[in-house]
């Protein structure tokens, strides 16, 4: 069984009892960084194995993972924070686990964008998540590609891009879309801007971003029909 397992994104309290169990009972466990995940075992005093697994090292470890699964191991992958797959490692290994026939198991719990989406007053029944966009190269035409996008629309994004980020949200969408912008989701200092593009460029701009943010930018209002109008009698 491979199960991938949500770690807290803030609060510790965060986990699940069941992603306690299973840690606790899995022969191996796949750690984007085993230093950051060292410090969660050791808070919840969980001695298993650990093992490296992260974007630079995936491809050349996974064959390895998926042989120790199917001679009956059971495998649990966390990332640093929040659910594994969503902008972090998890992906690649979930789908050779799954095309060797391996029982793949992801246990519900924390991720960011979802307590930033529902919490963000924008609508969430429809949403594009986006992640983080390209830093360089294709950042300006995916910007492009979305411009016209109706649904709420979801970022990832780092402190020091935020500030740039808000910048071409204005050049492309416009500076009076509405947006949330959500750091440090269940931390201490967790704290939600709401307002349009133009005012929380302005907040950003006088007060250094600081920490881990995800952005909620509305999607792009539909214009009304108009009406037909009626024939007119000759």
């Amino acid at each position: 069984m491979l199960y991938l397992v949500p770690t807290p994104v803030g609060n510790l309290e965060d986990i699940t009892l069941r992603a306690l169990r299973v840690l606790k009972e899995c022969d191996l466990i796949l750690a984007e960084d085993t230093r950051t995940s060292g410090l969660l075992l050791k808070h919840f005093d969980i001695r298993r194995p650990m093992l490296s697994y992260h974007k630079f090292n995936e491809h050349q470890t996974v064959a390895h993972i998926v042989e120790r699964l199917q001679a009956g191991e059971t495998v649990a992958v966390v990332s640093d924070a929040g659910t594994p797959g969503i902008s972090d490692p998890g992906f690649l290994v979930a789908r050779e686990a799954s095309r060797a026939g391996v029982e793949v198991c992801c246990l519900p719990g924390a991720t960011a964008f979802v307590p930033a989406l529902v919490s963000s007053g924008l609508p969430c029944d429809k949403f594009c998540f986006e992640g983080f966009l390209p830093q360089k190269k294709g950042r300006q035409t995916r910007l492009k590609e979305l411009a016209d996008e109706t649904r709420t629309i979801v970022f990832y994004e780092s402190p020091h891009r935020v500030v740039k980020a808000l910048q071409q949200f204005a050049e492309v969408f416009g500076e009076e879309r509405p947006v949330a912008v959500c750091r440090e989701i269940s931390k201490i200092h967790e704290e939600v801007i709401r307002g349009t593009v133009a005012e929380a460029l302005a907040h950003f701009t006088t007060h250094e971003p600081r920490g881990e943010f995800v952005i909620i930018v509305g999607g792009k209002l539909e214009k009304p029909e108009k009406p037909e109008q009626p024939e007119r009698s000759k």
